[in-house]
């Protein structure tokens, strides 16, 4: 098993149809697979090896599609970089790996010198847009017109397809590595729930750097669908590019979903072309999904549960169980059923399956469960035990085999489908010097899911306020990870063995609130 099957099929049995369109500009499966020849020629030509790691930072469009594939296409391994993480943290990503080409587009290519002069291992780059590149930086354009087309490498099974990096529990990004069977196994999940098909036209608006996004793209790609790309979500971009491209599927988080339904705008598009929507990242609440379906009559909808470990589905909440015939049977509030060639399981701290109805660790096993983290085997050991993943996630399961997220055993906070680990926030906030001790969790928030939160003590006679630690955090992490709030206290409360009590820091957010974690 291999990425790039379906390429080659499309441009066999299809080579004529539309492959991608990003802002009216459109390649067929044709032209697709010569840029990818070309272009793995060029990635090839600058040294590019078998399982040599390439990033790319950028906003979606159709050449990230490219550049995933020519990877693959040149035998090297994908790294995308999150666009959101500051400078320090794509540095670490890319020399904890030994990357040493990065790809960008105009948005970054500012940033994209500094990672140069301060990354050990990084020595090409290259500049995907439009204009002139920028001086040091070759033109993505250039390589692909002046390189020959190469053979693919055919890198398969367990061969290494890609480091995804992931927030730290340790305080550093954990760089998840994956392999073509990882990754073409979620792709018979995802085509086996008939989520995307042949004929469907998928819109990329989710972060295409993500592996949400990723698995859509890869089970689109080998449903030899058509891929529609817009730069970032907005709820009147994804509008207006179900309307004129009239796109079938796509890829959201719930915030997106929400926003999406409840612009004022939405009655001012067709957009009834849109059949599939899949989400991810969160549960979605029932009345968001009211508002969705009333919004987006012709959308069916399916809950995707997973994480990047697993590359990343787990569970899929099929599109019945959304329908409010079935809601009577309380499956909606699930994350759904193992998805095809995976196994679920509930277990206890020692690893023994629990009985149904008992909250527990979730646990995967199957072809999807990772290779490892990048140079961490302590912590590889520790995730993965006798084939299974140990997800971190509090759940339990019903006799009908559907899954129950209920809380997590990790301290992880999700925000707007973004992980955020809360020891990396709490390393930021520690660093501030007037703070003594913090413990940061996750609070309720109507639009985002979860919002982080930072309880505070401060050393003697130090003062501050909530907005400078905050600030002070942005210099250090993503914006998205920073505390929304901060509560000064005179002491967190602490366990007979002196570990702080989160759940007693948790408990006046969330008294009387259903817990939709995933």
């Amino acid at each position: 098993m291999y990425v790039t099957q379906g390429l080659h099929r499309a441009a066999q049995q299809k080579p004529n149809a539309v492959a991608t369109i990003f802002q009216g500009r459109k390649r067929t499966f044709a032209e697709l697979t010569a840029r990818v020849a070309r272009l793995a020629g060029a990635l090839r030509g600058l040294g590019v090896k078998a399982g040599d790691r390439v990033c790319m930072l950028s906003l979606n469009s159709d050449r990230y599609l490219e550049y995933y594939l020519a990877v693959y296409w040149a035998g090297g391994a994908v790294n995308p970089a999150n666009i959101r993480w500051t400078a320090g943290e794509i540095a670490y990503s890319l020399d904890d790996c030994e990357t040493a080409i990065l790809i960008v587009d105009d948005t970054f290519k500012a940033m994209a010198q500094g990672l140069k002069e301060n990354c050990k291992t990084l020595r090409v780059l290259i500049h995907a847009g439009d204009g002139e590149p920028p001086a040091g930086m070759l033109s993505y354009e250039g390589l692909i017109a002046d390189s020959a087309p190469v053979e693919d490498a055919y890198r398969s099974g367990n061969d290494l397809a890609g480091v995804f990096y992931t927030g730290g529990t340790t305080g550093f990004p954990k760089g998840v590595m994956l392999s073509h069977i990882n990754l073409a196994s979620n792709c018979l999940a995802i085509l086996a729930a008939g989520v995307v098909t042949t004929d469907s036209v998928g819109l990329h608006a989710a972060p295409m750097f993500h592996l949400a996004d990723g698995a859509f793209m890869n089970a689109l790609l080998a449903a030899g669908g058509t891929h529609v790309m817009i730069p970032s979500f907005t709820p009147v971009g994804v509008m207006q590019a179900i309307q004129s491209e009239q796109a079938s599927a796509s890829l959201l988080v719930p915030t997106m979903i929400q926003m999406l339904a409840d612009h004022p705008e939405i009655g001012a598009y067709q957009i009834d072309s849109l059949k599939s929507v899949i989400y991810g990242a969160s549960p979605i609440s029932e009345a968001v999904l009211d508002r969705a379906m009333k919004a987006l009559p012709s959308a069916t909808f399916c809950q995707a549960y997973g994480m990047t470990e697993l590359s990343p589905v787990a569970t899929l909440l099929l599109p019945k169980y959304h329908l409010p015939e079935q809601r009577s049977l309380g499956k909606m509030r699930s994350a759904g059923t193992a998805c095809t060639l995976a196994e679920v399981r509930i277990v206890d701290p020692e690893g023994k399956e629990v009985p149904r109805g008992t909250v527990g660790e979730v646990a995967v096993r199957g072809p999807g469960v990772m290779l490892g983290y990048w140079n961490k085997p302590a912590e590889t050991a520790a995730a993965v035990r006798a084939g299974w993943m140990h997800t971190g996630d509090g759940g339990r399961m019903d006799e009908d085999g559907f899954v129950f997220i209920v809380d997590r055993i990790k301290d992880m906070i999700v925000t707007g489908g973004e992980n955020v680990y809360s020891i990396e926030v709490e390393n930021a906030v520690l660093k501030h010097p007037a703070v003594a001790q913090c413990a940061v969790i996750g609070i309720p928030d109507e639009q985002w899911g979860e919002l982080v939160h930072a309880s505070v003590v401060l050393k003697p006679a130090a003062q501050t306020t909530p907005d400078s630690i905050i600030e002070h955090c942005k210099v250090l992490i993503a914006n998205y990870k920073c505390p929304r709030s901060v509560a000064f206290l005179e002491a967190l409360p602490l366990s007979g063995a002196g570990k702080i009590l989160k759940n007693k820091l948790r408990e006046p957010f969330w008294k009387d609130k259903q817990r939709n974690v995933a």
